[in-house]
């Protein structure tokens, strides 16, 4: 995410206590009662004890009732049919999980819309809702470690809603373009799921919509096929994707095709992929009111891709890209996954910066939204050492900056203290310091080596700010813990760096 300030188990049972509780159940019901043995593996309850629901919610510190326990989502099929015209969506969440504990029933994240019927591997099973929370109780317990499927029919008109810093997040509509973002809520407006950035999932997003209009999603498109004067784009993501990078864009967008970003273009349908230098596909919508200010801001993206996995490390997924939107669409640039959404073109460094989250936020998830600044800091850090390797600018001339503005001493970036401040300057250009700072500390060399082992060791999973700091101290033999107290957790600005 870019800122626009402005003025932008139990142990496992004994063998004596299992053969214990099949001699009872052969002494109580007589053999026939070890037909129910065969398909109870549990391990964290006693055979034949009755599952539990799971939490509603993971406990996160900001966002306490996001994402849900007892289970871990490993696929998402959205089947999405949206009219541009009067906003309404016709939609199936095909969820497939495994229970990480016996269940009773299950929560799933879902704002507004109204939903029709569910099933739980085929079968009827009853729903309750209470604000953002479905409440999904299957005709018989899941166990322990099963894999289930879980479909949920719904529809309605899906709503945009207003974070705790008021912007807009969800399906943000107008007229008839409409893109779908989630930082860090906003999924659960436009699909039931687990929607907390610790539960990451493959994704297929099936969008159908009128002849003439794109649907650009996450991932690679696997088909398009227009039937009856509408058109269903298939798009898949096989990589892990925490449902708050999943996107949607529904316009008249312009696909890019060409081999290097420069040759021809298609102004109503995606024929196919650009590659990268690296032959990496680069898949790029623009709204065509934006179409020529946007071109060479999009002929940079092989460039930015062959220094960031020079710089990082290899690129974590299949395909890269960018959606274009117009000015206004949203309120915020967004990392999306794969391809991040720019509300109207930027300049180098907001790209930059949005594709240096494919390997800091979307390969390496913060594991709570506490840890927002890993991605963050990260991500702006990018835009510095950018400006240092291609236009010959210090990263310290952007840190001496970064350290004179007040904004980034409001709290430190590991402590964001409300919701409303983890998108606030702190988190980003703080955050940026103190990379600069474990830079000087341990020397070039030692920094990047850590940088690329930091993606290398988290590809495609979580990470918090302790995981961090240990990695980044067995990564060194000087102490660490004075420059996190100064410059990561502390309270007062320190002393300016001789550096």
């Amino acid at each position: 995410m870019h800122q626009h300030r402005n003025p932008h188990q139990s142990p496992p049972r004994s063998t004596a206590a299992s053969f214990t509780a099949v001699l009872l159940i052969l002494i109580l019901g007589g053999l026939g009662g070890l037909g129910g043995l065969a398909g109870c593996a549990d391990q964290d309850q006693p055979d034949g004890a009755p599952g539990t629901p799971g939490a509603a919610g993971v406990g996160d510190p900001y966002f306490p009732h996001l994402g849900n326990g007892g289970y871990d989502v490993t696929h998402y099929g959205l089947t999405l049919d949206y009219d541009p015209a009067t906003g309404r969506l016709d939609a199936t969440a095909a969820i497939t999980a495994r229970a990480t504990q016996r269940l009773s029933a299950f929560n799933l994240d879902l704002a507004g819309l109204t939903v029709g019927r569910v099933t739980v591997d085929g079968a009827r099973a009853g729903v309750r809702r209470a604000d953002t929370e479905l409440t999904v109780r299957p005709r018989a317990d899941i166990g322990r470690g099963a894999t289930f499927r879980t479909v949920v029919r719904y529809s309605g008109v899906p709503r945009t809603l207003t974070d705790a810093d008021r912007t807009r997040e969800g399906w943000l509509r107008s007229g008839k373009r409409s893109v779908a973002l989630g930082q860090p809520r906003g999924s659960m407006a436009w699909f039931p799921g687990n929607h907390h950035p610790s539960d990451k999932a493959a994704y297929d997003i099936r969008i159908t919509v009128p002849k003439g209009q794109q649907a650009i999603s996450n991932g690679e498109l696997t088909s398009e096929r227009t039937v009856g004067g509408r058109t269903a784009f298939g798009w898949h993501c096989a990589e892990p994707m925490a449902s708050y990078l999943a996107t949607v864009a529904v316009g008249p967008y312009r696909t890019k095709i060409s081999q290097d970003a420069t040759d021809s273009t298609s102004p109503t349908r995606s024929t196919g992929p650009t590659r990268s230098t690296g032959g990496i596909p680069v898949h790029t919508a623009v709204d065509p009111t934006v179409a020529a200010g946007s071109a060479g801001l999009i002929a940079r993206i092989p460039a930015i891709m062959k220094w960031g996995e020079k710089t990082f490390g290899p690129y974590p997924f299949s395909s890269t890209g960018v959606i274009i939107g117009r000015p206004g669409d949203a309120d915020y640039n967004l990392e999306t996954q794969n391809r991040p959404f720019l509300p109207g073109p930027s300049g180098i460094g907001i790209l930059v910066h949005e594709l240096a989250h494919q390997w800091f936020g979307n390969s390496v998830t913060p594991k709570s939204w506490r840890d927002i600044w890993l991605s963050e800091g990260f991500a702006e850090y990018a835009e510095w050492l950018w400006a240092e390797a291609m236009d010959g600018v210090p990263a310290s001339r952007a840190f001496d900056r970064a350290y004179a503005d007040d904004e980034n001493w409001a709290f430190p970036p590991a402590e964001p203290p409300t919701a409303a401040d983890i998108s606030a300057r702190p988190v980003y250009g703080r955050g940026a310091m103190v990379l600069h700072q474990l830079r000087l500390a341990v020397g070039d060399d030692a920094f990047f080596a850590l940088v690329r082992g930091w993606t290398r060791a988290h590809r495609h999973g979580n990470a918090s700010t302790a995981d961090f700091t240990a990695f980044a101290q067995r990564r060194t033999d000087r102490d660490l813990t004075a420059l996190w107290d100064a410059w990561l957790y502390g309270s007062e600005k320190p002393p300016p760096p001789d550096a």
